[in-house]
């Protein structure tokens, strides 16, 4: 075995920690088990709050996010797709962010790409060294790309790392997003459909991560214990898919997240774009 350059044995490149009860316990169980998470929140308030809870973990990095179906239910407003383009802007971390036409997306289309192409065009202004955002794409990922290539945030030399969390576009998107250098996380339940395993088998290993996209409900209490569960499942069901063994799934795809989310140009500012914004009283 090969040992790794880096102090984490897995990452949870999807996860919304924050919105686990007991956060704080989970972020430092996790430290203890040489776990790395990439906390994707559900709206720029929570990722304000989130960067105040957990924003000294050495093992956690926020991203800012403003998902979909906050959008299409009205949780979420204009204040709040202005909060999180402001906070995109300035953050190494975005994420969840992204479009959803499904069912629980209906009726809020334009609404959604209107957000989307907000918060985008707010990163696409504002470059970075590095930039990972982690992206919602829910029968849509042709919109998603279009409005990443638009804002030429998919251009080579733009310093931005797309990942489509728990892929489920068709063949031909899977084949755009791979040639604009994407990567994709995937979790164990995309492995449960015949698409997800298919998907799996075609994506080279230096393309794949692991996510967990936990926990199931919002606001309820989770375990770390879980947390490792849900990853060794997902690398489980990779190696065995790809025919290549676990410990080489688990290596590569850690030493991967390990070099988009702890890059050292991350180190200083990983969290102060976050927390120097002050947030509308409203929110």
């Amino acid at each position: 075995m090969i040992a790794m350059a880096h102090p984490y044995r897995l990452i949870d490149m999807h996860c919304h920690l924050d919105r686990m009860a007991n956060a704080l316990e989970v972020t430092q169980d996790a430290a203890a088990r040489d776990i790395a998470i990439f906390d994707t929140t559900v709206t720029p308030a929570d990722a304000l709050k989130a960067a105040k809870l957990l924003g000294d973990a050495p093992n956690v990095r926020i991203g800012v996010g403003l998902h979909p179906w906050w959008l299409a239910d009205g949780t979420c407003g204009d204040a709040d797709i202005a909060l999180a383009a402001e906070l995109a802007a300035r953050s190494a971390f975005v994420g969840e962010v992204g479009i959803d036409f499904g069912r629980r997306g209906a009726n809020t289309e334009e609404r959604q790409v209107a957000a989307f192409e907000q918060i985008i065009a707010a990163i696409a202004a504002n470059p970075l060294p590095r930039r990972v955002i982690s992206l919602h794409a829910v029968q849509s990922a042709t919109a998603v790309l279009d409005v990443l290539k638009a804002n030429g945030i998919l251009d080579a030399g733009a310093n931005t790392i797309c990942i489509f969390h728990w892929f489920s576009g068709t063949s031909d998107e899977l084949a755009r997003a791979r040639q604009h250098g994407c990567r994709f996380s995937i979790n164990e339940h995309m492995l449960t459909t015949r698409r997800g395993r298919e998907y799996a088998r075609q994506l080279p290993l230096d393309r794949l991560l692991l996510e967990t996209d936990a926990p199931p409900g919002l606001d309820a209490p989770y375990s770390t214990e879980a947390l490792e569960r849900s990853l060794i499942t997902a690398a489980e069901g990779i190696a065995h898919i790809k025919g290549i063994p676990v410990q080489r799934v688990i290596e590569a795809t850690s030493e991967h997240a390990f070099e988009l989310l702890m890059h050292e140009g991350h180190v200083e500012s990983r969290h102060a774009s976050i927390m120097t914004t002050n947030a509308p009283s409203s929110l």
